[in-house]
């Protein structure tokens, strides 16, 4: 086994075409959602297979998947874990393999980019700080000729079921199923925060009549203007218009058994 640590952003990518090259058969990420997407990115369409050691803020593809958070645990799954084929998403052509968003969580995800300090404690620091002072969008989601308006804080679209740390935006997503989940948070008020807050931990976010929900392996979202976008935690910038897409099956991933 060769460790290698990166040196800067997209570097992991790099290393692991690199690794690829070299004729490994399992490359394996240590580190956040961040560090999967850049590893994963590189073995998509391979026979080699993703492994995972979660070392990041919220580990939403380790969660989503069971795979262990303590390292010893996580490293028997090389010996006892097997290979599952998972979708990709596309965002603005950009892959993620968790989820992807728009509006507010992209906002935070710029901001929490910079912080020196992460974890859940963070998140929440800076969700409230940013929460009073962000305005929510308007936004118009297409999805085969079928237009829906909606006013939303936050607008995701997920692979996987969660965020990480057991927020469950999008509690009914497969990452395995070829499609995507599209989940828009209406504006959060001080009545309706803390329901919303309950269902999104508890995974009964998708039960809330307000909560615009779709499934599919397309969607059109239009916004204002350009803005954040942010995928697996990574922030970008996008322009008004964002397509989103789904490409099936093309990523090999190690977990547990059965």
């Amino acid at each position: 086994m060769e460790i290698v640590p990166t040196e800067r952003r997209h570097h992991a990518t790099e290393l692991a075409r690199q690794a690829i090259t070299d004729g490994c058969t399992l490359v394996v990420a240590f580190g956040g959602d961040g560090t999967m997407n850049e590893v994963a990115q590189a073995l998509v369409g391979t026979e080699v297979v993703l492994g995972l050691i979660p070392s990041g803020s919220g580990n939403g593809l380790a969660r989503h998947f069971r795979i262990p958070l303590r390292a010893e645990e996580a490293f028997a799954l090389f010996q006892t874990g097997q290979p599952r084929l998972i979708d990709m998403g596309l965002a603005d052509g950009r892959p993620f393999f968790v989820t992807a968003g728009l509006g507010f969580e992209a906002e935070m995800a710029r901001e929490f980019n910079l912080l020196t300090k992460r974890g859940l404690p963070g998140y929440f620091r800076t969700g409230a700080r940013g929460w009073m002072s962000y305005q929510p969008q308007d936004y118009v989601v297409t999805q085969n000729g079928t237009r829906d308006s909606q006013r939303a804080l936050t607008l995701t679209v997920a692979n996987c079921s969660q965020y990480g740390n057991n927020a469950y935006i999008a509690p009914r997503a497969q990452a395995d199923d070829g499609l995507l989940d599209l989940a828009a948070v209406p504006p959060v008020n001080l009545f309706n925060a803390a329901p919303l807050l309950v269902r999104l931990f508890n995974g009964t976010l998708d039960r809330r009549a307000d909560v615009l929900q779709r499934r599919g392996t397309n969607f059109t979202v239009e916004r204002p203007g350009p803005g954040p976008l942010h995928t697996d935690g990574e922030s970008h910038t996008a322009g008004a218009r964002v397509e989103f897409s789904v490409r099936q099956r093309c990523l090999r991933v190690l977990v547990p058994a059965g």
